[in-house]
């Protein structure tokens, strides 16, 4: 049967909050496109951040990188909202400053980051007046 892929707005909605609350100036999400898939087979996999390399870019004659945000929906629906909340702000984390295509390893983006990136969001969040 396969993997299918569909757009998934309410993922692009969560992440662009995230992305102006946290000041995030570095991610372009006029680059970065969201999708929630059916159909994996990935046991442990909540989403994934696919990126487009170097040698794509070039060859597509573009300027910076293009990046892809992909939950699955299998384990990702059944998750809490601040579960949710986290997993993409995890995919996020992996987008690197430069936008280059590249990636950001685990090596930086682990749950002590991601949860104290996420109580920074949680507080701005909660002190916004307007």
């Amino acid at each position: 049967m396969g993997i299918k892929y569909f757009e998934a707005p309410d993922i692009e909605e969560i992440a662009k909050e995230m992305v102006a609350l946290l000041g995030w100036r570095h991610i372009h999400l006029e680059d970065v496109a969201f999708v929630r898939s059916f159909g994996s087979t990935a046991r442990y996999t909540i989403a994934r951040c696919h990126s487009l390399g170097r040698a794509m870019q070039v060859g597509m004659k573009r300027k910076r990188g293009f990046y892809l945000i992909e939950v699955i929906s299998e384990k990702f629906d059944k998750l809490p909202d601040d579960e949710k909340k986290k997993v993409i702000l995890h995919e996020l984390m992996h987008i690197p400053k430069s936008f280059g295509g590249g990636f950001v390893h685990h090596n930086k983006v682990h749950d002590k980051a991601i949860d104290k990136i996420y109580q920074r969001y949680l507080k701005i969040k909660d002190n916004k007046w307007f």
